[in-house]
């Protein structure tokens, strides 16, 4: 973090800092001598952009909001603010959110927690369904066409099972390597010694 504040202050750099930062960039007296009048970086919104494409791969659970959940939160809005139907400093914004948690199991980010402002913000969360499967899961329930067929437990090649060919792949000169820590258990992996033909 603390490497990508330093280089945000360079102004040939186009990394900036992270939104919830404010920096200000003044001359310094040297440069208002000379006439340089540093402005602030105009900000740019492609690494959020990015982000909010990619939110379904990060670790978020499902949540299907109650049919009750109006009623729910009027109840938890009675029982922490009394008369005073707004949420007027912190202390009772963290109260209201730690009982809509203990009702629902369902709790607000820390990346939208500035975003919840009024009642209705937290109306609004906890009345919207969270889906984190991703569009290769969601395959699986859709219809697809008749010429369509998604293989979603592939098989990976081994010699000493897909023994059909007496163990004889297709790709002599291909290895069957598995690297990620998450499939090493599923699948086996090989090397592949490649077979050339020598002339003597």
């Amino acid at each position: 973090m603390a490497a990508i504040l330093r280089h945000s202050l360079c102004r040939s750099c186009e990394i900036i800092p992270p939104a919830t930062a404010s920096f200000s960039y003044y001359s310094t007296k040297a440069e208002k001598k000379k006439g340089i009048d540093r402005k602030p970086t105009p900000t740019i919104n492609s690494t959020a952009e990015s982000l909010a494409a990619k939110g379904f791969l990060r670790p978020q659970k499902d949540y299907t909001p109650p049919k009750d959940a109006d009623k729910s939160l009027d109840e938890i809005f009675n029982s922490v603010l009394g008369q005073e139907k707004k949420l007027s400093n912190l202390p009772q914004k963290t109260e209201v959110l730690r009982a809509c948690f203990s009702k629902f199991q369902h709790s607000v980010p820390n990346s939208l927690l500035r975003t919840i402002k009024t009642l209705d913000d937290i109306r609004n969360f906890y009345n919207t369904p969270v889906d984190t499967s991703t569009p290769y899961d969601k395959l699986r329930n859709m219809d697809l066409p008749e010429n369509l067929h998604v293989q979603y437990d592939y098989v990976r090649f081994h010699p000493d099972s897909d023994t059909k060919f007496n163990g004889q792949t297709a790709f002599n000169e291909r290895s069957t390597l598995v690297t990620g820590l998450k499939y090493k258990g599923k699948y086996l992996g090989h090397i592949q010694k490649p077979n050339w033909p020598f002339n003597n």
